[in-house]
């Protein structure tokens, strides 16, 4: 047997192992599953024969070491600032390791130790990052093997509601991380290139300048900017390219109203609010409002953001409580991005009844023999339940495909990797196919760049 340890027994890592059980009696593999908790250990290993939980704190070496040191190939679904102290025990003990976590600084400095160790460390391999660089690479490669010139590539990707789920006015439930939610865009200026320029969009900015996307059977969506949009260019191979664009997909009007937030100061994570611990929702609002003897904390709202009564923006807010008196936040020493999380969570909790979706879609422009083409490849996943959720599958399934890959010797790449590699991504595509992940590709009139207009 085989022994696959996998650090992190959270939600995305439960189609991860649902998968690599079912193929370990044809594949020889016995799970070794590592959690803090033991008890989400054991709910994960559902009394499989060929999976042992373990209860295990990160932190302690001698605990991680002796884990690792038993293992064939580890797998590690802990937050990405974990990946660095399992990536050096792994060099230690000759054992290659999979994540699905964007490269680090410190990940990536170890490289050259990997290499001369013969291991493999790939990264990048989930969702976003992950399916989008594996199915960007395939049409790239193939426009390029035909004697195609990039000109475009724009790439979007959202974690969102099931239509048959979506049951409040923002269109919105959280289906990963709520704090990247509140957080995005922060950090510096959205940057991308558009018709050869470079372009810079600031945070107060970013959800006001959105592209508009249809998907056939699911409708119309919008897409807010990456907040670096050039990063892959090297890696893609598109240096040279004019126009590069990265964005995030929510349904239409979701980024007008978050704006509302933006320009509050409420996604600030930067400074704590004194009385967090008692304040209420309405305090909490009018915290950010200037003060006047006689008007409402309502009234306060709509003027300083200019909306009107009866206006669908004015109904969002009102949606999530904002101005309840007696709901309490009950975070000590909270940042207002932290009470607006604690808020939104209250509304945009999926429910145990609720399915999530991934929507994916890429825009490929190119010349090929003096003809400007586009490609437009789109993927829509949808989740089975809270377990198996849409999120799950499209991160997990991958990292346990490249991990069976790799410990079959069907990888012979070395380093920190992504995968972008043909012997990497042509037999992942298409097992995910069999599991619904399907990317319908359509050859459309080039359009170019069109990220200038203003959402509605």
């Amino acid at each position: 047997m085989r022994t696959v340890l996998i650090f992190g027994a959270g939600r995305s890592a439960s189609s991860l192992i649902q998968y690599l059980l079912a193929k370990s009696a044809e594949e020889q593999l016995h799970l070794v599953i590592a959690d803090l908790s033991m008890e989400l250990a054991q709910k994960k290993t559902n009394n499989h024969p060929n999976a042992t939980p373990i209860a295990l704190d990160i932190l302690n070496e001698l605990e991680r070491q002796k884990a690792i040191q038993q293992a064939d190939i580890v797998i590690s679904m802990l937050p990405a600032h974990l990946h660095i102290e399992i990536a050096k025990d792994c060099i230690l003990y000759k054992k290659n390791m999979v994540t699905a976590s964007y490269i680090s600084d410190e990940m990536q400095a170890l490289d050259t130790v990997v290499k001369e160790n013969g291991l493999l460390f790939m990264n990048e391999v989930g969702l976003d990052p992950g399916i989008d660089h594996m199915s960007a690479m395939k049409v790239i490669d193939e426009i390029k093997e035909k004697g195609g010139k990039m000109l475009l590539f724009e790439s979007f990707c959202g974690g969102l509601v099931a239509p048959e789920n979506d049951t409040n006015l923002w269109n919105y439930k959280f289906t990963w991380a709520p704090r990247n939610v509140v957080l995005a865009g922060q950090g510096g200026a959205a940057k991308f290139i558009q018709e050869g320029t470079y372009k810079y969009i600031p945070y107060c900015n970013v959800f006001r300048r959105t592209e508009f996307l249809e998907v056939e059977g699911f409708g119309r969506f919008e897409a807010y900017s990456n907040r670096d949009s050039l990063k892959y260019r090297t890696v893609y191979g598109l240096e040279d390219v004019l126009t590069l664009y990265r964005g995030t997909i929510r349904r239409v009007g979701f980024s007008k109203a978050w704006n509302m937030f933006v320009q509050l100061g409420m996604t600030d994570d930067s400074y704590t609010m004194d009385g967090s611990e008692t304040m209420s929702y309405r305090q909490f609002t009018n915290s950010f409002l200037p003060y006047h003897p006689t008007d409402s904390v309502e009234i306060k709202t709509r003027l300083i953001l200019k909306i009107d009564q009866d206006d669908i923006m004015w109904d969002k807010l009102v949606e999530l409580d904002l101005f309840n008196p007696n709901k309490i936040v009950g975070l000590k020493e909270a940042t207002p991005a932290q009470i607006l999380q604690k808020i939104l969570s209250d509304s945009w909790t999926l429910q145990e009844q609720d399915k999530d979706m991934i929507v994916m879609y890429h825009k490929f422009g190119f010349e090929l023999n003096g003809i400007k083409s586009q490609i437009d490849s789109k993927m829509v996943s949808i989740g089975e339940n809270q377990t198996y959720t849409a999120m799950s599958k499209t991160v997990g399934l991958p990292v346990a495909m490249t991990t069976l890959l790799i410990l079959n010797g069907k990888i012979n790449s070395k380093g920190v990797q992504l995968p972008i590699m043909k012997e990497v991504y042509q037999p992942i595509l298409k097992e995910l196919e069999e599991y619904g992940i399907v990317f319908k590709e359509d050859n459309v009139p080039y359009l170019g760049y069109n990220i200038d207009q203003e959402s509605v």
